[in-house]
């Protein structure tokens, strides 16, 4: 079964394909530090036999975070508490990654009005951002990789950059959302500039031989923006700086998506096709049997699974028993399942 072959990105191997994908927990307190909710809801799910965790939206700077309860890397303080979530997974065989974002014009954060590449609020209940200054751009773009570097120091075996669902780096890159006049606005490849730097600033802390990915948004679900043609030319203008794309949707308007099980499935196999890079996706897989094609029929690479993910930590640990997959019962659950 493809689902749980090995899958191997740079010096990173997977001992299957299965994905916990970032989903924030909003359980952090303002100080940004990881707690014993956060140890032990990652470490489950290493138990629970993922492949690859990858650790919720991170904040690199305190007006980053989309809210005041999520985790922080913006400074040396919150190592620790992340490295004790690191080690405690690999201990369970998993690898883990780490998300670390900017929230943008969604940032819902009391540290003081978002900042966005133009003064555009995303709803009536969000408040208006102010535009960025190129001084506040090369600090952000600094700050990432202030974090890139306590993500290495925290023992993370992978990084990705939330360029999606509406946060700043999206923001950026769609014309619905990006109005400026300088060489960060207008054509495409202004637009993709804040991503290069920010990308091009972590590349000068993260060891080379760890990977480096992205999540994209790849379709904005409106006709002036984003769409599939497009994410393939923005991803092909930073192809050399990245190892991997995980694949989602949506996002930078408050209008509703209509979603079901593999719904951002063709945009990833788009993507996989034209970029010739390794992709992950998601998107209500819920089952292994629609992951299971999606590997074998579509030519993805890792397959993430959310909701099923924490409705459910032993998700992968129940399919290898299904499936007669050998190595994934833990000794100290054996009297379980057999007698």
């Amino acid at each position: 079964m493809k689902l749980f072959d090995q899958f191997k990105v740079k010096n990173m191997t997977l001992k299957n394909r299965i994905v916990m994908p970032p989903m924030c927990m909003y359980s952090a307190a303002a100080d940004g530090k990881a707690t014993d909710f956060h140890l032990m809801h990652y470490a489950s799910r290493a138990i629970g036999g993922t492949g690859l965790i990858i650790v919720e939206a991170t904040g690199v700077s305190p007006i980053g975070r989309i809210s005041d309860n999520d985790l922080g890397i913006w400074n040396d303080d919150q190592i620790s508490g992340l490295k004790k979530v690191v080690d405690a997974c690999h201990a369970q065989g998993a690898k883990i990654a780490i998300q670390i974002s900017h929230a943008g014009r969604k940032s819902q954060s009391a540290c003081g009005q978002p900042l966005a590449p133009s003064a555009l609020a995303f709803s009536n209940e969000y408040q208006q951002p102010a535009e960025l200054t190129k001084i506040q751009l090369a600090d952000i773009a600094d700050s990432f990789r202030k974090a890139a570097f306590r993500a290495d120091k925290a023992g993370f075996d992978g990084i990705e950059i939330h360029a999606a669902h509406g946060y700043l780096l999206h923001e950026f890159l769609s014309p619905l959302t990006n109005k400026r006049t300088d060489e960060y606005g207008g054509c495409l490849e202004n637009r993709v500039r804040m991503l290069r730097e920010v990308l091009e600033n972590i590349h000068s802390v993260w060891p080379e031989k760890k990977p480096i990915w992205l999540r994209v948004s790849a379709s904005d679900y409106n006709k002036n923006g984003i769409n599939g043609n497009m994410m393939i030319d923005i991803l092909h203008s930073v192809k050399e700086l990245i190892d991997l794309v995980h694949v989602s949707s949506g996002g930078l308007l408050p209008d509703p998506v209509a979603s079901y099980p593999g719904y951002q499935l063709p945009l990833a196999k788009v993507i996989k096709e034209h970029c010739q890079i390794p992709v992950m996706a998601v998107g209500l897989l819920n089952d292994p049997e629609i992951a299971e094609a999606a590997l074998h029929n579509d030519n993805i690479d890792l397959i993430a699974f959310g909701r099923k993910l924490l409705r459910d930590p032993y998700f992968a640990l129940q399919a290898a028993l299904k499936y007669n997959i050998a190595g994934y019962l833990p000794q100290a659950y054996e009297r379980a399942y057999h007698r």
